[in-house]
């Protein structure tokens, strides 16, 4: 199917992107790497009077670090993130994420903020910035605020974001001390969306559990962040009872629905399963770099 038809504007400059936002409103939309919006349009479930195509503005296609984070521009591609040696080094969850993305055609055109953008109940990287505790920078014109991870996702396909808006990149804190992380995805074939996904980030202070996050993809109407399997978590020394009550807790935190991909009962259960997997490798992994 041919897309509605629609005007077309590539923006020289970020300012120029956000006046044409301020102008048309709601009636425009913004375009990076393109491989969410166009089958959108190509399949008319979305038509805006404007596309405004942000991809090109090297500006926005850098990871730096800076003050404790590393931050992704808007127009970094999962496979920047997927080859890159420093966020192996400083983030390895955002790695090991991005070998799941789809396949390699949409990893050589997509970007991890266009796809957090998106907003896709069942996509890799919403899990995973809550599981990192995330800052999401968005600008418009006249101001520029920062969102937190856990309150971007308003429902499916559906943000924080305001018609004005544009984000320009992702704040990832960096881990420290004995950290680790894992992402786990259930998917029928390789590059299928998720049945279940799970991030999970950990921190140690000794033995005991300082730090934790817990994101959950494809069981509710936006990506979940497990809370009281995180507080139940913070505090103990993770034994095998202490991520089983974790696991459980975010097995009820999910809201999964009957589809083709399984039951609301097996997929609650692959929950409790990848929380419990993830738990143990962020853990191993942790350890691993304490010894």
């Amino acid at each position: 199917m041919f897309p509605a038809a629609f005007d077309y504007h590539a923006p020289a400059s970020l300012g120029e992107a956000l006046a044409l936002l301020k102008e048309r409103g709601d009636d425009a939309k913004v375009m990076a790497g393109g491989q969410s919006l166009i089958p959108l349009l190509k399949l008319r479930l979305a038509q805006p009077a404007l596309v405004v195509d942000i991809g090109r503005l090297p500006a926005l296609a850098s990871v730096t670090r800076h003050d404790g984070s590393v931050r992704i521009g808007a127009l970094v591609r999962h496979v920047d993130v997927e080859r890159s040696p420093e966020l192996a080094s400083l983030c390895p969850l955002m790695v090991e994420a991005s070998h799941w993305i789809a396949d390699p055609l949409v990893r050589n055109r997509g970007t991890v903020v266009g796809s957090v953008c998106h907003a896709d109940p069942a996509g890799d990287w919403g899990a995973v910035i809550l599981a990192l505790g995330a800052e999401i920078v968005a600008r418009s014109e006249s101001r520029e605020r920062v969102i937190q991870a856990e309150g971007f996702f308003q429902g499916p396909f559906s943000t924080e974001l305001k018609a004005d808006e544009v984000v320009t990149e992702l704040r990832i804190p960096l881990p420290t001390g004995h950290a680790g992380g894992a992402y786990l995805k259930l998917e029928r074939k390789v590059g299928d969306f998720a049945t279940v996904a799970v991030a999970v980030q950990l921190a140690l202070d000794g033995r005991k559990v300082a730090k934790v996050g817990i994101g959950l993809t494809a069981v509710g109407a936006t990506s979940i962040k497990a809370t009281a399997a995180e507080r139940a978590l913070v505090g103990q020394e993770p034994t095998a009872e202490v991520i089983a009550e974790a696991a459980g807790l975010a097995a009820a935190a999910a809201e999964p629905r009957d589809d083709m991909r399984g039951s609301v009962a097996y997929k609650r259960d692959m929950v409790r399963v990848f929380v419990q997997r993830g738990l143990r490798t962020a853990l191993g992994r942790a350890e691993g770099v304490r010894s």
